[in-house]
């Protein structure tokens, strides 16, 4: 898929001039998108079947459409990528978009309840126009069928709690885990695309729920910082060079980073899901694997995946809602190591519909004072 906007990063086939241009595009709101959340109306021009959502799970929903349709945002804004580009004209596209989002709409009301049943992706896989017929040739294949978003307890599958007890022994023990009460860390990280570039990772952690994560880039300061940041209450993504530049997290986004802060810490797991089930057993990088899914804040729906040989988390799937189907977040976590007695993730990768970002640490602390400044909106 080829995407040229990105709510945290920058994708495969973002361009300097897209990004430039992106940053000045909403300047007129900028000032409110740093003090409190905007919605998609608030932060863009000519919206119409998409209002009343954040602006955060709409750039989610421009994400869920171009995966959906194999599309780029020139696919539907004739000029992106240049300062030609007038975002809120209405092209054939963009005019055919808006009726196949109220299409869905009406679907899903009269024939399931208001439930998402039918989303772009039901029909177009990929392709910018369903396909109609079926080729002989993958009649006769092997399946190849995705595993369901939402599933209920598979027959024969261990309960939720034997799998993790597996995982928190693994790490160390319940007496162990449960001690952290904070994490420390430095790194680096690597934006997934041309415009990618490494860059110096601060991570910060405190129980039950503040997260941080601060991206500079030495060898590009004009570039300025990145950041997503989880106070307990309240969250905000940084990225200066993007379509929304600062802004206060909501929606969505905002219970997925209060879930993604409370998961740091393993003990919280079934605290933070509710009706926990366990799926199909699965293979995640040529590892067996065993998923348990649950109740989120707020919607957010979590699937995690533990190897079933090490007992240990091997990626984590959440999902947030948004009017034309689910904004799906994706960590891969890799080398475990020990800290003080508790086993730690030193890599993981971080992807989502429209961009990618791989962090390597090389220093973790465990319950060290971190000031609370980390976890605060940083500048104006």
């Amino acid at each position: 898929m080829h995407h040229k906007f990105s709510v945290q990063g920058v994708v495969p086939s973002a361009s300097k001039s897209v990004l430039a241009l992106l940053a000045g595009a909403l300047a007129a709101n900028l000032a409110l998108a740093q003090n409190q959340p905007l919605k998609a109306e608030e932060a863009f021009k000519n919206i119409q079947v998409l209002k009343g959502i954040s602006a955060a799970d709409f750039m989610g929903a421009m994400g869920i459409m171009t995966t959906a349709l194999g599309f780029d945002c020139e696919s539907c804004h004739p000029a992106a990528g240049s300062d030609r580009v007038r975002w809120e004209v209405d092209t054939p596209r963009k005019l055919m978009a808006r009726r196949m989002v109220t299409m869905m709409a009406n679907i899903n009301q009269t024939n399931f309840g208001g439930r998402q049943v039918v989303t772009c992706y039901t029909c177009h896989r990929g392709r910018d126009r369903p396909a109609v017929t079926e080729p002989i040739d993958t009649v006769y294949a092997a399946a190849d069928l995705a595993p369901d978003d939402i599933f209920r307890q598979f027959p024969g599958a261990p309960l939720a709690d034997t799998i993790l007890e597996k995982y928190i022994e693994a790490l160390g023990g319940a007496q162990r885990v449960n001690a952290v009460t904070s994490i420390s860390a430095i790194g680096k990280s690597m934006f997934y695309g041309a415009f990618g570039g490494e860059g110096e990772v601060q991570f910060y952690a405190k129980a039950p729920d503040q997260r941080a994560t601060i991206i500079s880039y030495k060898d590009a300061p004009d570039r300025g910082e990145s950041s997503r940041l989880y106070n307990g209450r309240e969250g905000w993504i940084r990225t200066p060079l993007s379509v929304l530049g600062q802004y206060a997290l909501s929606g969505s986004e905002l219970s997925g980073a209060r879930l993604d802060a409370q998961l740091t810490f393993p003990g919280q797991i079934k605290k933070v899901l509710t009706s926990l089930r366990v799926g199909e057993p699965v293979t995640v990088n040529d590892k067996d694997v065993q998923v348990i899914q649950g109740n989120g804040p707020d919607g957010v729906v979590a699937s995690l995946y533990f190897d079933d040989k090490t007992g240990l988390l091997v990626r984590m799937i959440r999902y947030g809602a948004s009017p034309i189907g689910r904004i799906s977040t994706q960590v891969d976590y890799d080398d475990y190591r020990d800290v003080s007695g508790v086993k730690m993730p030193f890599k993981y990768t971080s992807s989502w519909l429209d961009g990618r970002d791989s962090f390597e640490l090389s220093n973790v602390r465990i319950n060290v004072p971190i000031d609370a400044a980390k976890f605060e909106r940083q500048g104006r």
